[in-house]
């Protein structure tokens, strides 16, 4: 046990769980509730699961099941959520750093170019600043645009647009409307700012605080800054051309909107459904061949050190860059002008690999309990469970009790999982007074 409390950025799991407790509670009583009654313990855990772990999935019609006092601990819950996720993070850096030797450390401060030994403190304000920024911009946008065009009364319109600021900034997806924001699909005043809030979230304070001060010359980012805003970048832009041929001809979604309407529609979509969980458009009527996208998109996520889930776009790409060098017979992993070090090589396909086995062992577990569902329809809801995306086709509300704590099983794991894995893989680091003769095995 001191051992472990040596390094207590591993407690991070145990005050997530906590906050998830306390939340569980508060939305079991019956004045959370519409109807003044109790919620079934599964039911809060669930959606407080869901709520600190920023996903957004929901096992109840979230706009009529909560009254103002549950729908203000969700949101309460989101928030502290996506704090702590940051916060957590934050303090994995700085916990490496101190542990690795004088060397490793200044290769660390260089590749993040932020975080030294004394600057904890104004490393979490500049969090916290930075994300009640965001939530107040998006907040003034979208009262003003629900106030002045849509008839809201004020204080309705102020409620609506702080609610859905801190679920689009946290990348959570609980929204006021059965229909997600499928209303504001076409409305670039509504859409965009909370599309481009995400993404914001969603890249992590690490490259985000770096390409902000650097922007001028992106040749001088480090190689996670690069991987994550070019390859969050790339897989907009694919996303949005791929959703945008294969939904404009289909009715139930965009087939009947104008031209800019089915640009912006789509764009918002994919911009939400990488971890934002948000419905633009109906996901439950799109065409098939858009859902192994979304699969894809929710399972690589986004940035690292933020509050999206996934592998992370730096994994993925990582792992591309690995497996061209290997086609190329390279001896060494590059990125532009830099090699990446083979523990980071190590670490990546952990990652994927136990995401991979994660996801795989949850979709035959939901195909079992549920017997008769397809199994895109089990993956896609597994996948949005474990990434923290939110988006559903329609399952989750029908699951068993077993299922859903399967899915709140994978939440949970979904949050902390690469925040507590990197972590003990870095302070556990250490190196060997020895090595075994190599040998090189059949591969394939």
């Amino acid at each position: 046990m001191r051992r472990f409390l040596r390094h207590p950025v591993r407690l991070v799991p145990f005050g997530f769980l906590a906050v998830i407790l306390l939340g569980t509670g508060a939305l079991m009583l019956p004045w959370a509730t519409s109807e003044q009654r109790y919620t079934p313990f599964v039911t809060a855990l669930f959606t407080a699961t869901s709520a600190v772990s920023v996903t957004g999935m929901a096992v109840t019609d979230t706009p009529n099941y909560w009254n103002w006092f549950g729908l203000l601990m969700i949101t309460v819950l989101t928030q502290v959520g996506g704090l702590g996720i940051l916060t957590g993070a934050a303090l994995v850096i700085l916990a490496v750093s101190r542990q690795l030797g004088l060397r490793n450390r200044l290769l660390v401060q260089a590749e993040t170019a932020e975080y030294g030994i004394g600057d904890v403190r104004w490393l979490l304000l500049r969090i916290a600043a930075t994300v009640f920024a965001a939530e107040a911009v998006m907040t003034a946008i979208v009262t003003g645009r629900l106030w002045l065009a849509f008839d809201y009364a004020l204080p309705d319109a102020l409620w609506s647009a702080a609610f859905h600021s801190v679920q689009a900034f946290n990348n959570g997806g609980f929204t006021l409307y059965s229909d997600g924001l499928v209303a504001f699909s076409r409305d670039p005043w509504v859409a965009l700012p909370l599309s481009l809030g995400a993404i914001v979230g969603g890249l992590g304070f690490p490259a985000l605080f770096e390409a902000v001060r650097e922007w001028r010359r992106p040749g001088r980012w480090a190689v996670a800054t690069k991987l994550t805003v070019w390859g969050s970048v790339a897989l907009l832009l694919y996303g949005f051309g791929y959703l945008l041929i294969a939904e404009w001809g289909n009715p139930f979604t965009i087939g009947t909107y104008d031209v800019p309407g089915k640009v912006l529609a789509a764009f918002t979509q994919i911009a939400l459904s990488r971890t934002g969980g948000f419905d633009v458009i109906n996901v439950d009527k799109l065409h098939d061949a858009s859902y192994p996208l979304l699969i894809a998109l929710m399972f690589i996520g986004g940035g690292s050190a933020s509050t999206a889930g996934g592998i992370k776009v730096s994994t993925f790409f990582l792992l591309g860059f690995v497996i061209w060098a290997e086609l190329r017979g390279e001896p060494d992993v590059q990125v532009g002008r830099r090699r990446v070090a083979a523990a980071s090589q190590r670490q990546a396909l952990t990652v994927a690999l136990l995401s991979v086995a994660l996801v795989g062992a949850g979709t035959v577990t939901l195909i079992i309990i549920t017997a008769q569902v397809p199994f895109y329809v089990a993956l896609f809801e597994v996948t949005s469970a474990f990434s923290t995306t939110g988006l559903s086709v329609g399952l989750t509300p029908q699951l068993p009790e077993v299922g859903q704590y399967v899915l709140t099983a994978l939440m949970y794991i979904g949050r902390i999982g690469p925040l507590t894995l990197g972590s003990a893989i870095a302070l556990n680091t250490r190196r060997r007074l020895y090595r075994y003769p190599e040998e090189q095995p059949i591969v394939g």
